[in-house]
Formats: structure tokens, C-alpha cells, sequence
């Protein structure tokens, strides 16, 4: 077994945890359960709001590089996340990959 240094846990780190999570819900990537990628706009909202939440509640308590990082992260997902929702009309807080597996299902 390799020696490895065990990875430090830290603010960026935890933060681009949800940014994935984002991405994932908004079809940019695969799901890597699924291995499929599919847009749930309702669950890319949910994690941009705990960022967002994160923003407000973690305000004056991190570094100025913390702070420029998740605000810019925010900045990054809401704009991607208002794309991904021009593209898909009527589709807010819908899932495409759960209406794929109901259409099978049937």
C-alpha cells in the first residue's frame, strides 16, 4: 500500500462539493451513479441556495481569496443556471433523467 499524505479538508474544497453537485443537476456533468448526464433544475436550485446560504452565514469569517472564490463560484452557477433553464421552457423543478426512467418504465 502506497504512503500518502491524508488530504486536508478545507473551505474550497467543501464548497466545490456542491459546485459539482450543481453542475451534475444541470446536465454539464455525468451523473456518476447513472453515468448519464440529465437536468433537475429543482435540485441545481436547492444547491445554489446552500452556497448561497453559505455566503451570507460564513460573511466576515473567511479569507478575502475564500470569499472572491464562492462569490465568483455563485456567480459562475446562477449564469449557467439561468442558461440551462432558457433552454429547457416549462422544464423548471423537473428532472429529465426521472422522466427518462418513468417513459421506460411504462
Amino acid at each position: 500500500m502506497a504512503d500518502s499524505m491524508p488530504v486536508k479538508a478545507n473551505f474550497t474544497q467543501f464548497i466545490n462539493g456542491f459546485a459539482v453537485q450543481t453542475l451534475v443537476h444541470l446536465g454539464k456533468m455525468s451523473n456518476p451513479m447513472t453515468g448519464k448526464a440529465g437536468v433537475d433544475l429543482a435540485n441545481a436550485k436547492y444547491s445554489i441556495d446552500i452556497l448561497g446560504i453559505l455566503e451570507e452565514k460564513t460573511k466576515g469569517n473567511l479569507t478575502s481569496e475564500e470569499e472572491e472564490y464562492l462569490s465568483n463560484l455563485l456567480r459562475d452557477l446562477r449564469m449557467e443556471y439561468v442558461t440551462v433553464m432558457n433552454e429547457k421552457p416549462g422544464e423548471a423543478g423537473e428532472s429529465t433523467e426521472n422522466e427518462s426512467k418513468d417513459e421506460a418504465s411504462s
